[in-house]
């Protein structure tokens, strides 16, 4: 996946929003919490929120591992930074969760206002 094909995605999740932070990161947020990050260093990286299961299915794959700073503090945040890594598909499914689980997170009544997990 491209950068650009990594923040056209992120935008097309429901009630997102978008910063650039942390050295040039282009930072995904959902209800003022961060679900993906996107930064280059020779490759891109995308980081993202997981399961506790997926954590433990994805941090030993070629191209994945646990996410610098935010995995050593104990959360389940992956790095897809190499290939083989995921698939573009299987990378869109897992930013997609990290929405998920993120605006799960949040109050209902910002999920409410945000028109998020309404079903």
């Amino acid at each position: 996946m491209t950068f650009e094909q990594y923040n056209k995605f992120c935008a097309s999740l429901p009630a997102t929003t978008h910063v650039v932070q942390w050295g040039g990161a282009d930072v995904w947020k959902v209800g003022g919490k961060v679900f993906a990050i996107g930064g280059w260093g020779e490759q891109p990286a995308f980081t993202f929120k997981v399961s506790e299961i997926s954590y433990e299915l994805l941090k030993s794959r070629p191209g994945l591992r646990p996410a610098p700073y935010l995995a050593s503090r104990g959360l389940k945040w992956i790095q897809h930074y190499a290939a083989p890594g995921l698939s573009d598909p299987e990378l869109k499914d897992y930013l997609q969760y990290s929405h998920h689980i993120v605006s799960l997170g949040l109050s209902r009544k910002k999920q409410q206002e945000l028109g998020v997990n309404q079903a």
